[in-house]
């Protein structure tokens, strides 16, 4: 047996329903292991994406392990929660409807379903794109500035007829994105698409994900948009309830 690998699944086990985030004292205790030797292991962890560092200096599981297995979204209560709830979102227009998480610079898609009556939009599961270019991305670097800071260090290219390759623009963007709650993305990335989005939060105020419904130009920017970014909105803040978030007042973090 291989003591590293060992070792470094023993971490990832450290991390349960009561227990999502752990702090690197609180796993080498756990496991009889040394700080220092603790400290390595979880680096790797992270450098790999199966671990996440927070803003706190903690841990939590990464974005890997999703991509890994998609029934997985942080915890499986997760998953069951939004699960319907996204689902009703596709049964009421016609898109293909993602719940996207920020790694490096990018999101990833680790839940996605489409409307039965549409063609296909070019996203599939555990998808990667650069987040300053897409609803979901920028629904989540409006809220983060460690996010936006990753971000814009990786370049800001085009990947769209529309994409937003100006940091200073990007920050006015990310502004009124606060500012009405949900960010748009208007055929600025290589799916020729519009897409609307809108943060997720977590019982700590932490902003953990994205949700977005993404379709056709002509049909999302037709009659129906004001009532599409209303329930993307809505689903959004349904989703922040059932995972403990209390919304107390319009929280316009930067």
């Amino acid at each position: 047996m291989i003591t590293s690998v060992s070792r470094a699944c023993q971490i990832l086990n450290c991390f349960t329903q009561d227990d999502p985030v752990l702090g690197n004292a609180e796993i080498a205790e756990k496991l009889g292991l040394s700080i220092s030797t603790t400290h390595h292991l979880i680096k790797t962890l992270c450098k790999e994406g199966v671990l996440i560092r927070d803003e706190d200096k903690k841990y939590r599981l990464g974005w890997k392990i999703f991509e890994w297995n998609n029934q997985v979204m942080f915890q499986q209560d997760f998953y069951d929660k939004a699960m319907p709830l996204v689902k009703e979102l596709i049964e009421r227009f016609n898109g293909t409807a993602h719940i996207s998480m920020f790694d490096q610079g990018d999101v990833i898609h680790v839940l996605r379903f489409s409307s039965k009556d549409i063609d296909s939009v070019p996203t599939y599961l555990g998808a990667r794109n650069p987040a300053y270019c897409t609803s979901a991305g920028k629904a989540l670097l409006a809220y983060n500035k460690a996010y936006l800071q990753k971000t814009v260090e990786k370049g800001l290219t085009r990947q769209g007829l529309n994409t937003i390759t100006d940091v200073k623009l990007l920050e006015r963007d990310l502004k009124s994105i606060r500012e009405q709650g949900y960010a748009i993305s208007d055929n600025e990335n290589d799916t020729c698409t519009y897409a609307i989005a809108a943060p997720i939060f977590s019982y700590s105020g932490e902003t953990i994900a994205s949700i977005n419904l993404v379709g056709p130009i002509s049909y999302m920017k037709g009659l129906h948009r004001a009532h599409i970014i209303q329930s993307v909105v809505h689903t959004a803040k349904a989703i922040s309830r059932e995972l403990g978030y209390i919304e107390l007042k319009r929280d316009n973090r930067k």
